[in-house]
């Protein structure tokens, strides 16, 4: 059971404010600060801290001295001996790319094929650097938004018809003509695959007429075309934009989660939050950056059945203070905790006692973790605690008059 600093993450499209309230330190950061992980993910994992903290080991390396001590027999047995899940903090200011994730058996394969054909596997065009897929769930922070899953095709026929622009109107008739995945399969791979000439000519009538219905107050569809207007200004001719138009807007608020199984096209637009995510860096992208796309690819990943919002917000099963965030995924199951050391509001403490591994990351306030029969351990926001299989059971109590944090396991038992 050891305390552990997060890897900090800075890409363009971060906060210089949420993260770095999180963690106590100066604001604005000098860098936006996108993501601070959780894990032992091999691009970066989390630090583990001695007593007076400072950094010992990565938490990768640490596992990998005894497996079966850290992660227990069943774990490393079904997931090759890696911690399964990557615990992030994500705070977007600006949108992420358009990208979908393989199934199992998509990244198995395709992992095969491109290791077959010798390419490396830090090559700019690799689009499979593991033979794992990257289900992932979200819980909101703050307010947060996205792009996920193609929606029913009546309603983008309403959103392209509401538009009145002549150059849309054979990309309307295709999908008018087939109102189904198939339909929604065609107008995008059109799209996507449009010359940069023709893109060029579409997108200025578009987003004009974006901004004539937005002004005119009359449009039921304000969010994806106030959407679509910032995705035009940040990437012109990027044919990203136009397939937004054909993608559920998603608004979260605190509290709020969505899960993306394998195929669903996605794209995360601003606002902080809890993620997780099966132990993968396998991405194919579909625009809104400068990275590689490879279109076959992604069309051979993309489930374009449509999706309705409310199929991605997962279940919550509400035990105690415990809120867990059902869903299919094998390799994680995520919790909220919310504590009041005064005992008022909500229970000052909490008892775990289901194998590990879990990591313990404080969002807010101050947490003591005592196992039974040892020392106790304080973690503070934006820090996370380590609990290896071989850890005995915890009590977790609140340090602070309020302390969240989220739990993060295998939803596995020792067999």
């Amino acid at each position: 059971m050891r305390v552990l600093e997060g890897n900090l993450r800075t890409y363009a499209w971060g906060s210089r404010t949420a993260i770095a309230s999180l963690r106590g330190r100066p604001v604005p950061s000098p860098h936006p600060e996108a993501e601070l992980w959780f894990g032992a993910h091999n691009a970066g994992p989390a630090s583990v801290l001695t007593a007076d903290g400072t950094a010992e080991t990565d938490l990768l390396t640490a596992i990998d001295t005894n497996r079966t001590a850290a992660l227990g027999t069943p774990t490393a047995a079904a997931f090759g001996g890696r911690l399964p899940f990557l615990l992030k903090v994500l705070a977007a200011e600006e949108p992420l790319s358009l990208q979908a994730h393989p199934s199992s058996e998509q990244a198995r394969e395709g992992f095969d094929r491109e290791n077959a054909i010798g390419l490396p596997i830090d090559a700019r065009d690799r689009n499979y650097r593991d033979p794992w897929h990257k289900p992932e769930l979200v819980v909101a922070l703050s307010d947060f938004d996205a792009l996920a899953g193609f929606r029913a095709p009546a309603t983008t026929i309403a959103l392209l018809r509401e538009l009145q622009v002549s150059e849309l109107d054979p990309y309307l008739g295709m999908l008018a003509g087939q109102p189904d995945s198939s339909g929604l399969r065609a107008l995008f791979t059109t799209w996507l695959t449009l010359p940069e000439q023709t893109i060029g000519a579409l997108m200025p009538p578009v987003l004009s007429a974006a901004v004539t219905l937005l002004e005119s107050g009359r449009s039921a569809f304000g969010a994806e075309l106030r959407t679509a207007l910032q995705l035009g200004e940040m990437y012109p001719n990027d044919p990203g934009v136009l397939a937004s138009l054909l993608l559920n807007r998603v608004h979260l608020t605190p509290g709020q989660g969505i899960y993306l199984p394998a195929g669903n096209l996605h794209a995360y637009l601003d606002g902080t939050g809890v993620e997780i995510m099966a132990n993968s860096d396998n991405v194919l992208r579909g625009g809104l950056t400068p990275k590689h796309i490879d279109v076959p690819e992604l069309l051979r990943v993309l489930d374009f059945t449509p999706v309705d919002v409310d199929d991605l917000i997962p279940a919550i099963r509400t035990v105690g203070a415990e809120r867990i965030y059902l869903t299919p995924a094998p390799e994680f199951r995520l919790s909220r905790i919310e504590l009041d050391g005064t005992g008022m509001t909500q229970p000052a403490s909490i008892s775990f006692d289901m194998p590990g591994p879990q990591i313990l990351a404080v969002l807010s306030g101050q947490i003591e973790v005592r196992p039974q029969g040892g020392a106790p351990i304080t973690v503070p926001a934006g820090r996370a605690a380590w609990l290896a299989d071989s850890d005995p059971d915890v009590v977790v109590r609140a340090d602070s008059a309020r302390a969240v944090f989220f739990r993060a396991l295998v939803p596995i038992r020792a067999q």
